[in-house]
């Protein structure tokens, strides 16, 4: 079993990153190999709408999401993790979900697998707010991630959301929010 986690805080080593990290750390125990990439560590530009996916399913724009692609076709899991960010993902997760362009063309004007093949995956979605009382806090999040998993053909496993933790360690506080995470990362694995 092999599990991508695409870590989309810009803030390294912050709540959302504690949170993957114990995820990952449940999926490993049951003997998953696993990837987290930082996607705020590469060059990812937006999506350019110039429609050259539209004819071989493939990004012309050549930076670091083609890596990222690879390591999705690879998956058998894909974890995305993001803190809420005026009512929505990060920027840096959300470039790479406008590059997704290219798997939606696969898809929906190419007819082919999106990820290159019809293997089952499962998806999962891992948030945190600082914010506490806002009502649909995470809809907004929801409402992309969940969408793009539907698109790649990925089934929605379910969803870690926390809200109430801001500053840098915040989820230390709430060690049962890192035990649920560890343990929605060990059933993540299940078939």
């Amino acid at each position: 079993m092999r599990v991508l986690g695409l870590a989309g805080s810009p803030r390294k080593g912050g709540n959302t990153d504690t949170l993957l990290a114990k995820f990952m750390e449940g999926t490993v125990s049951q003997g998953s190999e696993t990837r987290t990439i930082a996607v705020c560590n590469f060059k990812i530009s937006g999506c350019w709408h110039c429609d050259a996916c539209l004819e071989k399913g493939i990004c012309r724009v050549k930076d670091d999401m083609q890596m990222i692609y690879h390591e999705m076709e690879a998956a058998d899991r894909i974890v995305l993790a993001s803190p809420v960010q005026f009512m929505g993902i990060s920027a840096q997760l959300k470039a790479v979900i406008d590059r997704c362009q290219a798997l939606w063309a696969r898809k929906y004007v190419l007819k082919i697998p999106p990820l290159g093949d019809n293997r089952p995956r499962k998806g999962f979605f891992i948030s945190v707010s600082g914010r506490r009382t806002v009502p649909n806090l995470f809809d907004g999040e929801l409402l992309t991630i969940k969408n793009l998993f539907r698109m790649i053909d990925v089934p929605y496993a379910g969803e870690l959301l926390v809200p109430g933790v801001d500053a840098v360690g915040d989820i230390l506080k709430h060690p049962d929010v890192l035990e649920q995470a560890y343990q929605a990362g060990q059933k993540f694995t299940e078939t």
